[in-house]
């Protein structure tokens, strides 16, 4: 049933947000043993060094950055589980902190590595505890217990004891006790962990049609970034605890727009040897380059292509969103973003 999307309150605002931890230090060297015991020195962290975020209802955003970055930090500040050491912080209207009970009525929530099933109970089990437990009325419980059944393909595991479930499985079914009580919004950290190809296809199918059909607010993080792209609409990265990018994937790829991909349909199984393009592999007789246009501009690699007797045909594709962001990755590395970057910007 698609849900009437209300844009005046935005499903999620970070204003500021700043997380600090606290880390002891201690030298393990047994001279130090008194030292560390009674004046042990204490390091301060920063989690999230500024975070502004806003998320309208209805969007499909995926949050994500190298390991680190801060964004398990964030999901748990939005989900009430941490609360920020300084900032504002608003879900659905709600304070997670101070509004925790009220605000999980309306959220989801699924960490890939954590389930909520009983280890040794059957999974119907589970859902019919959580029925009871939150207070779900009879008629939303039964109209998401069959959606989630027949969307997610839990028949015949519903009756089956979680314990005894497959990774795939397990995700599958804690997706679906996560809907039952109808979340406006969810947040999913690493939900494809550990998936197989076919899991994870039927799991981004799943979370798009949720979004699509009854405008469930998506918040996703995953190390996944061709996961990502497949499911959302729009990426947020972040570095050293800040947003250094807010856009779409086609935005996202004109930050580094000078790297590419060049397939070549060659007369030969063996790959031709071009100066300017780096072999990547190989299909029988088609063959995959990287270049950077940068480095030699596109019109000279395509000169040099043309005038190859080896040649049969050129097709310019994508740099997979993997390439893109390792490579921002590693520029953000040593020093911390310069600005901002929205799409508006690019």
């Amino acid at each position: 049933m698609k849900r009437t999307v209300q844009t005046d309150t935005p499903a999620l605002v970070l204003d500021n947000i700043y997380k600090y931890y606290s880390q002891w230090q201690r030298t393990g060297k047994l001279s130090d043993t008194l030292k560390n015991l009674f004046k042990p020195q204490k390091r301060k962290l920063t989690a999230l060094n500024g975070v502004s975020l806003r998320v309208e209802k209805g969007d499909f955003v995926a949050y994500a950055g190298a390991n680190g970055a801060g964004k398990s930090t964030t999901i748990k500040i939005l989900c009430g589980i941490l609360q920020p050491s300084d900032g504002e912080v608003s879900v659905l209207g709600l304070n997670p902190a101070k509004d925790r009970i009220a605000l999980m009525r309306r959220i989801g929530i699924v960490f890939g590595q954590r389930t909520e099933l009983w280890w040794d109970h059957p999974v119907i089990t589970s859902y019919e505890w959580k029925k009871v437990v939150w207070g779900i009325p009879d008629e939303v419980y039964n109209r998401n217990l069959q959606a989630v059944t027949e969307l997610l393909d839990l028949s015949d595991i519903l009756h089956t004891f979680s314990r005894e479930l497959s990774l795939g499985q397990r995700m599958r079914a804690d997706l679906g006790m996560m809907l039952l009580h109808d979340p406006e919004v969810v947040f999913l950290d690493e939900p494809t962990l550990g998936l197989d190809v076919l899991a994870k296809q039927q799991m981004i199918a799943f979370l798009r049609r949720i979004n699509a059909e009854r405008g469930t607010t998506v918040i996703v993080t995953s190390h996944d970034m061709d996961d990502l792209e497949a499911m959302a609409r729009r990426i947020v990265l972040l570095s050293h605890g800040k947003v250094a990018f807010d856009g779409s994937f086609e935005a996202l790829r004109t930050v580094q727009g000078s790297l590419g991909r060049i397939r070549v349909t060659a007369r030969s199984d063996m790959p031709p040897n071009f100066l300017s393009l780096a072999f990547l592999s190989s299909q029988g007789n088609v063959h995959e380059y990287a270049y950077d246009s940068d480095v030699t501009p596109i019109q000279e690699i395509l000169t040099q292509l043309s005038g190859s007797e080896e040649v049969q045909n050129v097709e310019i594709i994508k740099a997979p969103i993997e390439d893109v962001i390792a490579s921002l990755y590693k520029s953000w590395k040593q020093q911390e973003p310069a600005q901002f970057i929205t799409q508006k910007s690019l």
